[in-house]
């Protein structure tokens, strides 16, 4: 099994969502965080003052799957997450040890 994390533009969550949907991918796990990279935030002007923002809002996906499906994952949030500018995330893959559906008990891939 993988955990992939995946940190894109909120903007692109819908469109993320839908894409895995399609392609029978049932659960993930989606938090609103801050950070930043490359892009190193930006300059803005809010009532006649200008501020810099350090950390740009992100979205952080957390999916996991099958180790024989991660890499078809992975590749299909980068293609539907990409917009070609600077910001647009990077995608994680982890081992995942195990799983345990707290409801009935089950554990590993049935767990998913």
């Amino acid at each position: 099994m993988k955990l992939i994390i995946a940190i894109i533009k909120p903007s692109r969550l819908e469109p993320v969502r839908e894409a895995l949907a399609a392609h029978d991918v049932t659960g993930m796990t989606v938090t609103e965080v801050k950070g930043y990279g490359r892009q190193k935030g930006h300059s803005e002007i809010y009532r006649g003052a200008e501020y810099t923002v350090h950390f740009i809002p992100k979205l952080k996906l957390e999916i996991a799957v099958p180790a024989d499906r991660a890499a078809e994952v992975t590749q299909l949030i980068a293609e539907t997450a990409r917009t070609g500018r600077v910001g647009d995330g990077k995608i994680f893959t982890l081992d995942l040890n195990d799983v345990i559906r707290v409801r009935t008990g089950e554990t590993g891939a049935d767990a998913l």
